[in-house]
């Protein structure tokens, strides 16, 4: 049966929405707050912000151009 996957610019779509939101959260909680809780912050985020990036990489139809 056919496994209906988001598409290319889907995908492209998310990946620079997250990095977005990852680089507005690194500013205001972690690494470049300049707090001494951003480490902690910092390192949770990004580990998130891993496993959310591989999952749409590895979840997307990079070869079919739709949303």
């Amino acid at each position: 049966m056919y496994q209906r996957r988001p598409g290319c610019l889907s995908g492209l779509l998310k990946l620079f929405m997250l990095d977005r939101l990852f680089g507005w959260m690194q500013r205001r909680f972690g690494y470049r707050s300049g707090s001494c809780m951003g480490c902690g912050c910092g390192v949770i985020m990004l580990i998130i912000f891993i496993m959310l990036a591989s999952s749409i990489i590895f979840g997307t139809d990079w070869l079919r151009f739709s949303f």
